[in-house]
């Protein structure tokens, strides 16, 4: 039996910490394996946090995924916390250490160094952001802080800055608490790493419950009181939001002055640098987690991606790395998410059109709108479902959903594909569970890519529901005339409506010369359409993805 001296040392715990060093401990039983956390908790549940401040999660110690007196019991782990790494000596193998508590600095060797410092809550250098009643949601301690003053507060008014994950979550957890809740965002609109249309009804639901949202409004300044605690925000337009209780959900910056301070490379994206095996440009040095550099799958740059998942996997394959010198390769990311706010969900995975255009990524997209099961079947509710893949190979590069129940499962068998390289003819192909309560023969899945591939196959064409149509020669809404009266197509003078099944009769009232665009509600009849006329001599027909409802989500007044 071998017996080792390995000394494994790992600066931050959470997610990608102390997966790692569960992972080392499996890996080698003799290996000494020392775990630094400046906080107080090593491992909790940061995603849970929101709901424990809103109620949904009552006990407290159910954020505890694995407690210190756990991780030295079970693994045989050296758990350190409240002990900061201060400076990493690389020529020496050691790091420097503050004791919190003590003040006491030492000095400890390593073999193997595995960082996870994490992310820090941005804080913008604003007036009265220090001010007693602004928080930040990053740990147990801030979780305790918040709860402590949504428990204690007698007005129950908050405003939530940042319309992000952490925020939205914010932002219905108060509301179930019962407060009166103001919600500011820079970007204009919601989720801003969303295409725009996916994320309207949303807004739209937020609206209808009561939260105030100021959309492309930044915060300018933090309001204080006579006693010096925060009484709200003025935002750059001057408006001013009166409130108790103000969360800042910004964003996250990693936490790159160890790493910078020892020479670690920071990459292209701007996390510390790493190969397939999570190692930094020091190989007895590795990195994981929000600070860590993944690569992105739909284009195969680095990228920094704070995702709980991601963290939980490289934090695994260093840690077999550093105790064995092997592992499997950290396999690309694709930056899948979802959130859940109220009765909606919102999901996406990889590219969306935004970020194809950002990035000059040659991308197409299919929308479609269908049931999450079987529309007979009692409780059937619509998904919206955005299809990004490339249109010279079909791979898919991305997609987003929206809707109630069933949501996730879709982005999820999505993401799966993606993972193995698929094409929209994959998706097309998948043999996915069906029975009434649960989905329909066609898929929702199904849909998206039927329509794909029937773009890349040249059977329709489709147009981005966000485009100019101003300038269309002939634009014709195959809807009902009710239909047309109650939602009218944005965007377009001099619409033609013809019913989809006087089509083929009143064809003659078209001119087939000119360029012709098709739109119905969802976009399911606009391709019968579509197929229809250029079977009748129309050579130059295209739909609107989506339909009407997508493109009322997504217009913006050109004007």
């Amino acid at each position: 039996m071998s017996t080792s001296s390995r000394t494994i040392v790992i600066v931050g715990g959470v997610a990608g910490g102390a997966s790692a060093a569960a992972r080392a401990r499996r890996i080698d039983e003799h290996a000494q394996i020392i775990l630094f956390e400046k906080d107080e908790h090593v491992s909790f549940a940061n995603c849970g946090l929101p709901y424990y401040i809103g109620g949904e999660i009552v006990e407290r110690k159910k954020l505890l995924v694995a407690p210190r007196e756990m991780l030295a019991a079970r693994f045989n782990l050296d758990v350190r916390t409240r002990q900061e790494v201060l400076r990493i000596d690389r020529e020496a193998k050691t790091v420097t250490v503050r004791d919190l508590t003590s003040g006491r600095e030492y000095q400890q060797s390593y073999d193997a160094l595995i960082l996870a410092p994490g992310a820090a809550p941005l804080v913008p250098p604003i007036d009265g952001a220090t001010a007693p009643g602004v928080f930040t949601l990053r740990n147990l301690e801030d979780t305790d802080r918040i709860k402590a003053a949504v428990d204690a507060s007698g007005e129950k008014r908050a405003v939530v800055v940042g319309a992000g994950y952490i925020g939205l979550e914010m932002v219905e957890q108060l509301v179930h608490r019962g407060f009166q809740v103001a919600l500011a965002e820079l970007q204009p609109q919601i989720l801003p790493l969303f295409d725009p249309e996916m994320v309207q009804p949303i807004e739209q639901d937020l609206r209808n419950r009561g939260v105030a949202l100021h959309l492309g409004d930044g915060i300018e300044a933090i309001l204080t009181g006579p006693d010096g605690k925060a009484r709200g925000i003025r935002l750059k337009s001057g408006t001013e939001l009166e409130a108790g209780v103000v969360i800042l959900g910004i964003g996250v910056r990693p936490l790159l002055d160890l790493a910078r301070g020892a020479g670690i490379e920071v990459g292209p994206g701007g996390g510390i640098g790493t190969d397939e095996f999570m190692r930094t440009n020091d190989p007895s040095i590795y990195a994981v987690g929000d600070a860590a550099e993944y690569r992105y799958g739909p284009t195969g740059s680095p990228m920094r991606i704070a995702l709980a998942g991601p963290a939980n996997r490289s934090g695994r394959i260093a840690g077999e790395h550093a105790a064995s010198g092997k592992s499997r390769p950290m396999d690309a990311v694709f930056g899948t998410a979802i959130v859940r706010v109220f009765d909606r969900v919102a999901a996406m995975t990889g590219l969306t059109m935004t970020l194809a255009r950002r990035l000059n990524r040659s991308a197409r997209s299919v929308v479609v709108v269908a049931n999450n099961h079987a529309g007979y079947y009692p409780g059937a509710e619509p998904i919206t479902l955005k299809l990004v893949y490339d249109p010279e190979t079909g791979r898919v590069l991305g997609a987003q959903g929206m809707g109630g129940e069933g949501v996730d499962k879709r982005i999820d068998v999505i993401a799966t594909a993606m993972h193995f390289g698929g094409t929209v003819a994959d998706l097309a192909g998948l043999d996915l569970a069906y029975a009434p309560p649960f989905g329909a023969a066609k898929d929702p899945v199904h849909m998206a890519a039927f329509a794909a591939c029937n773009q890349m196959d040249g059977l329709t064409d489709f147009i981005e529901p966000d485009a100019d149509l101003s300038d269309v020669p002939q634009f014709v809404d195959v809807r009902t005339t009710q239909e047309v009266a109650e939602a009218p197509f944005p965007g377009v003078d001099g619409i033609i409506n013809i019913p989809l099944d006087e089509l083929r009769h009143r064809v003659g009232e078209l001119d087939p010369s000119v360029e012709t665009v098709v739109s119905c509600r969802t976009g399911v009849r606009s391709h019968v359409a579509l197929r229809m006329l250029r079977q009748l001599g129309f050579e130059q027909v295209k739909a609107v993805s989506g339909g009407v409802m997508i493109r009322r989500r997504a217009w913006r007044d050109q004007g």
